[in-house]
C-alpha cells in the first residue's frame, strides 16, 4: 500500500463574500492510498481563519502521514488529532480502499435510486441588489429553504431585505435560515436577535464568536429567535467536550461540518449527543470541492434527517471535478448515469 497527496487551488466564479471577508481562491489537498487493486480519495479541506488545522505545517503533517500509511486508519486518526481536514481526507481515503469504487463510500439509495436529499440555497453576502438577484434564482430554482449571510453590510440594510422577502412570502412558502458568522458583537446581539424573529426567521447561526460561550449561553436562554451553533463546534473532540459545550450552551440546532470537525466518526458524536440532548441538526459542506461534497452528501442521506440541509454541487468554482451530483427543485440528486472525471484534480 502507498499513499500520495497533492494540492489544488480552487477559483471561484465570482468572489464570495462573509462577515471574514472575501475569497476568490480555495485551497484543498487531495490523499490517494492505492493497493494492489484498488484505490481510495480522501479531501483535505481546511478553511483559512476558522479550522483547527496548522496551515504551516499541513504540508509536512500531509507527507508524514503518507510515509506512515501502512500505520492504519485509527493510528493515523491519533497521530493527527489536530489536524481535522486531515483526518476527514483519511476517512475518506480508507473507506474508498474499501470499496469497488472510491466514489461509492456510503452505499444507499442516494447513489442507487436518485433518491434525493433536500437542501437550502445558499445566498452570498453582497450590495443588496446583488443579493435580491440570488434570492430570485433561487425561488426561481425551486427553493423553499434559503439561507443568507449577514453581518458583512450595514444592518438596517440586510434587515429591510428580509423583510422584503417576508412581505412576498409567508413562512409556509419560504424558510428562512440567516448565518452571522460570528458578526454580531454583546451590545447588540439581543436587539438584533429580536429584529430577526419579527419575521418569522427559523433560525441563526452563531450570531455571536465562538469563544464566547458565557455570552452564547445567555443569549440561547434568552433569545425569541432559535439560535444554531456551528463554529463553535471546532477544536472540541472528546466526548466530555461535546457533551459540555451542549449541556452548558443549550442551543437550539447545531450544524456540522465534517471537514471542521474531523470527519464522519466525530460527527457521528456530535449527532448521538445532540440526540441526547433534544437539539436538532443539519450538516452543511465548507467549500469542499465534489470529491469531499459527495462523501459528505452520501454520508448525509444515511443519517435520514428531514430537515433541509447545506449542501450543494460546488458550482461556485471554475476548476472543479466534473461530478454525478445535480440540483433540482432545491433537491441534491446524484445521477448514477453520469461519470466522475477526478484526473481534473488529482
Amino acid at each position: 500500500m502507498k499513499a500520495t497527496f497533492n494540492k489544488h487551488i480552487l477559483q471561484f466564479k465570482r468572489p464570495s463574500g462573509t462577515s471574514r471577508g472575501i475569497m476568490t481562491t480555495r485551497a484543498i489537498w487531495f490523499i490517494k492510498i492505492e493497493n494492489a487493486h484498488r484505490c481510495g480519495i480522501g479531501e483535505c479541506a481546511p478553511l483559512v481563519g476558522l479550522s483547527r488545522d496548522d496551515f504551516e505545517q499541513l504540508d509536512h503533517k500531509l507527507a508524514w502521514v503518507c510515509q506512515h500509511i501502512e500505520l492504519g486508519l485509527p493510528a493515523l486518526l491519533m497521530e493527527t488529532q489536530d489536524f481535522p481536514a486531515i483526518q476527514m481526507a483519511l476517512e475518506m481515503a480508507f473507506l474508498g480502499l474499501d470499496r469497488s469504487s472510491p466514489f461509492d463510500l456510503f452505499p444507499s439509495e442516494f447513489q442507487t435510486n436518485g433518491s434525493p436529499i433536500k437542501i437550502n440555497g445558499l445566498v452570498w453576502m453582497g450590495q443588496r441588489l446583488f443579493m435580491q438577484q440570488q434570492i430570485a434564482e433561487k425561488l426561481a430554482e425551486g427553493f423553499d429553504c434559503i439561507k443568507l449571510k449577514i453581518g458583512a453590510i450595514v444592518w438596517q440594510e440586510e434587515l429591510n431585505l428580509l423583510k422584503a422577502i417576508r412581505e412576498t412570502y409567508n413562512s409556509d412558502q419560504i424558510e428562512i435560515r440567516v448565518d452571522a458568522n460570528g458578526a454580531f458583537k454583546k451590545e447588540d446581539a439581543q436587539a438584533k436577535l429580536e429584529e430577526l424573529s419579527l419575521l418569522d426567521i427559523h433560525s441563526i447561526e452563531q450570531p455571536v464568536a465562538a469563544g464566547d460561550v458565557d455570552l452564547l449561553q445567555l443569549l440561547c436562554a434568552n433569545s425569541p429567535l432559535p439560535i444554531a451553533l456551528d463554529e463553535s463546534l471546532i477544536g472540541r473532540f472528546t466526548i466530555s467536550q461535546k457533551r459540555d459545550l451542549l449541556e452548558y450552551i443549550r442551543p437550539k440546532y447545531i450544524i456540522l461540518k465534517p471537514s471542521l470537525v474531523g470527519g464522519f466518526a466525530q460527527s457521528d458524536e456530535w449527532i448521538e449527543m445532540a440526540d441526547q440532548l433534544k437539539i436538532g441538526w443539519w450538516v452543511t459542506s465548507a467549500l469542499e470541492s465534489n470529491i469531499g461534497l459527495n462523501a459528505i452528501a452520501q454520508w448525509t442521506y444515511t443519517k435520514s434527517s428531514p430537515m433541509p440541509q447545506g449542501l450543494g454541487t460546488g458550482s461556485l468554482f471554475d476548476n472543479n471535478v466534473t461530478s454525478p451530483l445535480k440540483v433540482k427543485q432545491g433537491k441534491l440528486f446524484y445521477d448514477s448515469a453520469k461519470q466522475w472525471n477526478f484526473n481534473q484534480l488529482i
